[in-house]
């Protein structure tokens, strides 16, 4: 009977840690979750210094809720397809650097991906315009044997949409896995004690 009840107390205490490690997580999670909040109010413009905010909550929340504000910061750094994602991005690495604190490694890694996204857009340019060129240069080779030299316009050209679809999804999915290679390793930075 001593055996059965050395098991049974084995039992209540596994689940005892267990039902503590679970309330442990989920007291992370809600904390993440305020710190995405925090970074989201941030970049909508509404808090102006998102460290400050950091700063004022109790020390043992801070490293939950920072993690939370890099995931939500890290989520705004993407391919900057236009200039509000651009400067979006560029804020959302400034907002980084400074949860980074002094960490040089973080705001070496910030710093390649602002490199990342500032390449992104001249490569994209350029790929672009040596498209353009090709089909404007096939266009005026067709024009002479016709004699006709008008409307050389080489986004009409059928093959130009298909051609720039594919170039762009090339450059896109590798800029993206670059992107978030350098997203992790900061993730990482943030979640010491977590595995990615």
């Amino acid at each position: 009977m001593a055996e059965i009840k050395s098991t049974m107390d084995m039992v209540l205490e596994r689940a005892a840690r267990m039902a503590a490690t679970a309330s442990s997580d989920d007291t992370n999670e809600d904390l993440e979750k305020k710190g995405m909040r925090f970074a989201a109010e941030f970049l909508k413009g509404g808090d102006s210094d998102l460290v400050k905010s950091l700063m004022s909550q109790p020390p043992g929340e801070q490293m939950s809720i920072r993690r939370g504000m890099a995931q939500t910061l890290l989520r705004n750094v993407v391919l900057p397809r236009d200039e509000e994602l651009q400067k979006a991005g560029k804020i959302a690495l400034q907002a980084i650097s400074a949860l980074g604190g002094k960490s040089q490694e973080i705001d070496t890694i910030c710093r390649e991906l602002g490199q990342i996204l500032d390449q992104y857009g001249q490569h994209k340019e350029q790929m672009t315009q040596q498209l353009e060129d090709a089909i404007r240069g096939q266009l005026q080779q067709m024009a002479k044997g016709r004699g006709n030299q008008e409307n050389l316009n080489p986004a009409m050209h059928p093959q130009y949409r298909e051609e720039l679809t594919r170039m762009l999804t090339g450059l896109n999915n590798q800029y993206t896995d670059a992107l978030n290679q350098r997203k992790e390793l900061i993730f990482a930075r943030f979640s010491p004690n977590q595995t990615s």
